[in-house]
């Protein structure tokens, strides 16, 4: 079953263009355009940062397309969802629950060993992967203020640290006195990430973003420049809505792609 105190680590070190992407929530059609965009960007590399499935109609879909990638060497990184699917826990919002049950009689057995098997933390060189923070208690806490970031910032001595889970897209920066900045990333506009500070980067959701912008969202990492990008991309969301109203999921999810709310 899922150990949510693992930390797996990697000896990587080489300049790679990483693609980092949260928040699947089982949407094919938003991760397909991310998958696609991505390759066509040169990436080298994925991260996936936890919650594969919930919410979404598609986890069979989108737990193979995730598996097939991790045996290629992506990173996957478990989500609260994922670890609810596992673990066959409840414990979430009324609707999220009623998906996770739902979910959890989609997949078969590889998929759901698949999630029990993910880390709840990636150490790959400076740069640490996780899906809520790197904070180990209180479980799952939201990176949503400069508080919060202060926290998980103070929670890790990695230089970079990359998080989901809020879905809306965010970087904070500390210097060594403690200062912290906060701002908003503009779609397709480098972020440089000097080393005279420490980063967090909350990725927005590419299955179900929060931020009143309903296109998916990822983010590109070189680490030879030092810098990410976020990119929004374009896709059938009414498709994806619609899938979640044929499964009988409840219909404020179909409504909440729409929205980007």
């Amino acid at each position: 079953m899922a150990d949510p105190g693992r930390t797996v680590r990697s000896g990587r070190g080489s300049r790679v263009r990483i693609a980092l992407m949260a928040d699947l929530h089982a949407n094919r059609e938003a991760f397909d355009a991310c998958v696609q965009q991505a390759r066509a960007k040169g990436t080298d590399r994925f991260a996936f940062l936890g919650d594969l499935v919930g919410y979404g109609a598609d986890p069979v879909w989108v737990v193979d397309a995730v598996m097939d990638l991790a045996a290629k060497g992506a990173i996957a990184v478990l989500g609260n969802h994922d670890f609810a699917v596992a673990e066959t826990r409840e414990g979430l919002t009324p609707d999220a629950d009623l998906v996770i049950g739902w979910t959890r009689g989609q997949l078969g057995a590889e998929a759901r060993e698949f999630l029990a098997s993910l880390p709840m933390r990636y150490e790959d060189d400076t740069r640490l992967y996780v899906h809520a923070s790197a904070q180990t208690y209180p479980k799952w806490p939201y990176v949503d203020s400069a508080h919060a970031a202060q926290r998980a910032l103070e929670a890790s001595r990695a230089q970079s640290i990359f998080c989901g889970h809020v879905h809306v897209p965010a970087i904070y920066g500390i210097n060594p006195t403690g200062k912290l900045i906060s701002f908003q990333p503009v779609p397709g506009v480098a972020v440089p990430l000097p080393r005279h500070r420490r980063w967090l980067a909350v990725l927005g959701s590419v299955g179900q973003p929060r931020d009143g912008n309903s296109s998916a969202c990822w983010a590109s990492l070189d680490t030879e420049r030092h810098e990410i990008t976020y990119h929004r991309v374009v896709y059938d969301v009414e498709l994806a809505a619609a899938k979640i109203r044929r499964a009988g999921l409840p219909e404020a999810l179909a409504r909440r792609l729409l929205n980007g709310a």
